[in-house]
């Protein structure tokens, strides 16, 4: 299910990535990123950080939509990601599920799989909610 965007994730750094938003509510967002040698690091792995700035991203966006409705902002609290196999061709697939919606921090668990369904990596995001600066 693809609400209207909350916010525009089609501009600015996640279009460096090429990050492509598969579904996002408030209790599940999903994305893939296509590996391309612009993603990779030296030995021709993904960067960590793309899974990090994705898993940001798509627990950002989440939050995003179940708290702008309220006049509040999402904003990175805490990124842990961990690395279990890497991905080297193909596509980033990211399935992120809401674990706490709190007034002031909800958090996420977002699995990254390669395209034999592999799990790859995982992230621990935690987001504070806000309100927006003037």
């Amino acid at each position: 299910m693809m609400p209207e965007p909350v916010v525009a994730w089609e501009k600015g750094f996640d279009a460096l990535y090429g990050l492509d938003i598969v579904e996002i509510t408030d209790e599940r967002v999903r994305a893939t990123v296509a590996v391309r040698d612009a993603v990779k690091q030296p030995m021709g792995l993904v960067h960590g950080g793309v899974y990090a700035s994705m898993a940001e991203s798509l627990a950002s966006f989440g939050t995003a939509a179940g708290v702008m409705g309220d006049g509040m902002v999402p904003q990175g609290l805490s990124n842990a990601t961990n690395f279990l196999r890497p991905i080297t061709g193909g596509t980033i697939h990211a399935d992120g599920v809401r674990r706490h919606r709190g007034r002031t921090t909800w958090i996420w668990d977002i699995e990254f799989t390669d395209d034999e369904g592999r799990l790859c990596a995982v992230t621990r995001m935690t987001i504070a909610v806000r309100e927006p600066r003037a």
